[in-house]
């Protein structure tokens, strides 16, 4: 038994102590390696199957992994692929505790207890649809923007916040009808004619068949997707074939774009 006490009585109210608080720390610590440990065994358990866990955030997860997945053929290399798609800061918890391979995260948050490297940095793009004034335009000036409802990205997202500085410094200030985290999204909020948005540009990919009119800014406004990677434990051969996909993918796609926005 504990010689110290875990909780103090505080107003009728049980609130744990110091001690209790670092306890709960090295608690979670072995479960994280617990975790570990139920993620190597669902490996062996593929019997002779190549297993492979992925965490991405949505912008990167919703279209452009199913994209390299389908070109890398995971059927015929007898692979099996988890892609789990989350927020950025569940995809840090997912490989920081060693429940995935690797994972791709934006840059809005610390990388602190993890390898990393940029994987893309792409400028953002003006999304809406054909029946918007804006739409024939060759490139949309954010001078124009305030004019007409904008489809934002959630405040405290980082791109969101990069646009707002350069906009204030222009003393442009916009006037948000929808406010989302998620790029996806704005396109699918711009193609209903809700209003024109600022996305993602390998998410704008996932509606060119659809008619969503996209556009370069007058403005350079950067996304940043980065790869994340558990310290010390080496990548698979698996893992590091399907990498070198994702960089195929993202030449195939930046092509598609540079021709999107010349229409």
């Amino acid at each position: 038994m504990a010689d110290f006490s875990l909780f103090e009585r505080i107003r009728s109210r049980l609130v744990p102590t110091q001690e209790a608080v670092a306890l709960m720390r090295e608690v979670d610590q072995y479960f994280r390696g617990f975790e570990v440990i139920e993620h190597r065994i669902r490996s062996l358990r593929s019997y002779g199957l190549g297993r492979m866990a992925i965490a991405s955030l949505p912008a990167l997860g919703t279209g452009f992994l199913p994209r390299v997945i389908a070109a890398f053929d995971a059927p015929s290399r007898n692979v099996q692929i988890s892609l789990q798609v989350m927020s950025s800061r569940e995809v840090h918890e997912k490989v920081s505790a060693g429940q995935v391979d690797f994972g791709l995260m934006s840059d809005e948050m610390s990388m602190a207890g993890l390898e990393h490297s940029v994987f893309a940095r792409m400028r953002a793009v003006a999304v809406m649809n054909s029946h918007h004034p804006l739409a024939t335009r060759p490139v949309i000036a954010v001078a124009d923007l305030p004019e007409f409802p904008f489809i934002a990205l959630n405040p405290e997202d980082s791109t969101r916040l990069r646009l707002e500085t350069q906009l204030t410094a222009r003393e442009i200030r916009l006037k948000p009808v929808v406010e989302t985290p998620y790029s996806h999204t704005i396109c699918e909020l711009a193609l209903a004619g809700v209003g024109i948005g600022i996305a993602h540009p390998l998410v704008t990919l996932d509606f060119a068949e659809r008619g969503l009119v996209v556009k370069p800014i007058d403005i350079e406004v950067m996304f940043t997707g980065v790869l994340v990677f558990r310290p010390g434990t080496p990548l698979t051969e698996t893992a590091r074939q399907f990498m070198r996909h994702m960089r195929m993918q993202l030449e195939r796609d930046q092509k598609a774009l540079k021709r999107a926005l010349a229409n």
